[in-house]
């Protein structure tokens, strides 16, 4: 089964939140797969993948390429960006830190897809910082051009005024289901939705039951049905949960 679908409406990219887990080995990734091979394997499966990587180390821009070149033309990579930006700094003077992890990102080429940004629980809504942030990516976009998604981990975002500014934007306000963060509204603020999923009851180690993804499929046919692009991606890697819940989702889709 393919990460990515196509169809007359918007195009659907389905995958998980990283690829390297010792215990995908022997569920997902056959035990004669060496790790250094595991994407080139994964890439076969599906067609996207969130660099988790990059929210913890910020990859060297080699390293970016040469995970494009380990991947079909299709491929798109969803990059989390660097902790440093979103829990540290919380957007505040990062200038050069942004233009450095955007420019390494840049290797990617047209596999580059989406940048996500995981705020964390605590970073209360900030309407004029996330205003200049945005703005300094639209600056950006020739030299990076790639989507924006921001995961909001506090309520206190889901109001019209962040809506507005997303939406003036084009970046997306990250639908996330989880057992501890809100969840924001299904109504997209982009041209794309993303979706991720953390797990239903426990936190990165629960797999979503077939009512439940029945549920997110009728949702994503909808919004392919309305010409907007779908990113899924599943956190919850435990015991490859996240192989086989992405796995059946797109077969429901």
């Amino acid at each position: 089964m393919s990460g990515d679908a196509a169809s007359a409406g918007g195009r659907l990219w389905v995958g998980t939140s990283g690829w390297v887990y010792p215990d995908w080995r022997g569920v997902f990734y056959p035990s004669s797969v060496k790790s250094a091979d595991y994407l080139r394997f994964y890439s076969s499966r599906f067609h996207t993948t969130e660099i988790n990587y990059s929210f913890y180390h910020v990859p060297k821009p080699e390293t970016f390429g040469k995970w494009a070149s380990l991947v079909p033309e299709t491929f798109r990579f969803a990059v989390k960006v660097h902790r440093s930006i979103t829990h540290e700094r919380r957007l505040r003077d990062i200038s050069d830190r942004w233009c450095d992890f955007r420019g390494g990102a840049r290797e990617l080429g047209k596999k580059l897809g989406v940048f996500l940004l995981q705020l964390p629980p605590s970073f209360r809504c900030q309407p004029k910082l996330l205003r200049a942030f945005l703005e300094k990516c639209r600056d950006m976009e020739e030299d990076c051009p790639a989507r924006m998604a921001i995961e909001f981990r506090h309520a206190s975002w889901f109001v019209p005024e962040i809506r507005a500014l997303l939406e003036q934007h084009n970046a997306s306000m990250v639908i996330a289901s989880s057992s501890r963060y809100p969840q924001a509204p299904l109504n997209p603020t982009a041209s794309f939705v993303y979706l991720r999923f953390h797990g239903p009851n426990e936190l990165f180690a629960s797999s979503y039951n077939d009512e439940e993804l029945k549920y997110w499929a009728a949702r994503i046919r909808h919004w392919r049905s309305e010409n907007l692009d779908v990113y899924a991606y599943f956190n919850n890697d435990f015991a490859a949960a996240a192989i086989a819940n992405a796995t059946r989702l797109l077969e429901l889709v």
